[in-house]
């Protein structure tokens, strides 16, 4: 997991050979226009998911892992806060990997809660069980989400 300020994003771009374009997406464009909902940047490969939401609170958060596609989740207005557990430490999945929503949840609780302000985006690897929407109150979000070329898409990837 990664957390920063979108004005420091360059020293991250040579992690991933899609975080140039993401970061630059989320710098240059007007966020704010953007309905709810999927905008595809390139293809499958890349997107960015608009989200408009009540924050759940850390007791309605659920921890949650993908295989596919790692997440750059930037807080667009409101208050976020997501918390994170390495997923090999992860013991109680809450059901098992959807395939078709690259999605598996988990009952854990995160061992780490982290603020994520306006300007401000958390990188999570598939290594990462993250549990958004953890704050309180309305909250707009983008979700960049990256094709990731070093998971398989099957097995137990919380090894």
């Amino acid at each position: 997991m990664i957390l920063d300020t979108l004005v420091r994003s360059g020293r991250y771009i040579a992690l991933h050979p899609a975080f140039a374009r993401a970061f630059d997406v989320l710098a240059n464009r007007d966020l704010t226009t953007l309905e709810p909902g999927r905008h595809e940047i390139d293809r499958d490969r890349i997107y960015v998911s608009i989200d408009h939401n009540e924050g759940r609170g850390r007791e309605g958060a659920r921890l949650e892992a993908h295989r596919r596609y790692l997440d750059i989740q930037f807080t667009i207005d409101g208050g976020e806060e997501i918390g994170w557990m390495p997923l090999h430490q992860c013991r109680h999945p809450a059901g098992p990997f959807d395939l078709s929503k690259d999605i598996q949840f988990f009952s854990d609780l995160p061992r780490t809660w982290v603020a994520v302000p306006p300007g401000h985006f958390a990188i999570f690897f598939p290594e990462d069980a993250h549990a958004p929407l953890a704050g309180r109150g309305f909250l707009k979000k983008a979700i960049v989400k990256i094709a990731s070329t070093e998971v398989p898409a099957t097995g137990d990837f919380r090894k």
